[in-house]
This record gives structure tokens, C-alpha cells and sequence, in this order.
């Protein structure tokens, strides 16, 4: 009777978690979804105080050209924006997201269709795919690493 008491209690712990468990992970993911947009809104306008306050301080990136450093990468993008070349429009499709089991760690993964207009005036769209991995550091969705490249025409 004793085993089947605990048994019981066990059952019903491990029942009465899973929905504030489900509810972090909403809760989770809403988080790590609105991290995702505001920093592309800030990519689109060309805020680059905003949009670099997204990343963490140790962020790596693989960009096309290969491994990037947060300094390298604030230092030209900076000097792109300021050549004046801009982005005109940044979309996000398809977003993807993973959490971990514990809710401190996520992966993000879309479809990023940019326009961007060079400092001649040229404008070009391009499909890109983006993998964005983010740590949930002293209550704070960051992004600690960034997979960038083209997208294959399908």
C-alpha cells in the first residue's frame, strides 16, 4: 500500500509540473521569438545601437567569408551603414525555434529576405539562411552565435 501511495504522489508531482513546464516553454519561445524580430526591425532601420545590443559580448558568426568576432563585425557593418549604404527592408520567414530542456538556451532558425540598397544606390534582395543560438544569460535572451549565408534559389 505504501508503494502504491507513492506511486501515486509521484504520479500526480510529475502531472502537476508538466504544465508550468509547458508554460515556460511558451513563455520561452514567445521571449525568444520577440528577441528575433526586434533585432532584425533594428537590422531593417539601420540602428546599429539597437541591433548590436542583441549579441552577446563573446558572439562568434560564420558568415560566407568565414569566422567573425563581434568587434570585426560592429566595426564593418558600422562602416558599411556609414558609407551610406543601407538596409531598405528585412523580413523574416519560416522562423524556426528550439529550446533546451532547461529554457536557457535556444536555436532560431529562418529564412531572412533582405533589400539593400548599396552607397552607389544599387538595390539588391537576396534570400539568406540564418541560424541564431541564444543563451538566456542573468534573465536575458542574448545571441551568442549567428550562421549567415545564401539561400539556394528553389
Amino acid at each position: 500500500m505504501r508503494r502504491l501511495l507513492m506511486a501515486v504522489v509521484c504520479v500526480m508531482t510529475v502531472g502537476l509540473a508538466s504544465p508550468a513546464r509547458a508554460q515556460s516553454a511558451a513563455t520561452a519561445e514567445a521571449e525568444v521569438r520577440k528577441v528575433i524580430a526586434d533585432y532584425n526591425a533594428a537590422y531593417e532601420k539601420n540602428d546599429l545601437d539597437t541591433y548590436f545590443k542583441a549579441f552577446a559580448p563573446d558572439l562568434t558568426q560564420w558568415f560566407p567569408s568565414g569566422r567573425v568576432d563581434l568587434p570585426t563585425y560592429r566595426a564593418d557593418w558600422t562602416k558599411t551603414i556609414q558609407s551610406g549604404a543601407k538596409n531598405e527592408k528585412v523580413e523574416v520567414r519560416d522562423l524556426r525555434v528550439q529550446l533546451s530542456q532547461s529554457g536557457d538556451a535556444a536555436i532560431a532558425t529562418y529564412l531572412l529576405r533582405v533589400t539593400f540598397r548599396s552607397a552607389k544606390g544599387a538595390v539588391s534582395t537576396e534570400d539568406n539562411q540564418e541560424t541564431d543560438v541564444l543563451f538566456k544569460r542573468n534573465a536575458t535572451w542574448t545571441i551568442v552565435h549567428v550562421n549567415y549565408a545564401p539561400a539556394k534559389a528553389r
